[in-house]
């Protein structure tokens, strides 16, 4: 009963918890492609404007940004139990990586929101 929740079971649980949140943030990432790909074929064929693919970057983008931090999760759990130094250092260059990825396209996200907001004054001006 000693081992019940010994190291070794917490391993196990904690490698499970990491697929399960690797899994959350590809299909996150997944669902966000599809559903920009479905509503670009859609603007595609109705406007063939490239103005109308930007609100479709933006909600991309979001999912991008959503999925990155649950992946930028699961490498955080995969060093929550007894972590070698070689492991910090990996999990230090990944998440230095992701929150870079991540930092640029919201920066990238809130520019296009910004575009979008003053397209939509000017036109309601005109």
């Amino acid at each position: 009963m000693d081992n019940l929740f010994g190291e070794a079971w917490l391993a196990s649980a904690v490698d499970l918890l990491v697929r399960i949140v690797e899994v959350a943030g590809a299909i996150v990432i997944f669902v966000g492609a599809l559903v920009a790909f479905g509503r670009f074929v859609v603007a595609a064929v109705r406007t063939r404007r490239t103005e109308s693919f930007v609100p479709i970057r933006l909600g991309l983008g979001r999912f991008l940004a959503l999925g990155l931090e649950f992946q930028l999760a699961s490498d955080i759990l995969r060093t929550a139990i007894a972590p070698t130094l070689r492991e910090i250092g990996e999990l230090a260059a990944i998440a230095a990586i992701r929150t870079a990825l991540n930092y640029f396209l919201s920066r990238e996200i809130k520019q296009e929101r910004a575009e979008l907001g003053r397209r939509d004054a000017d036109g309601s001006l005109g």
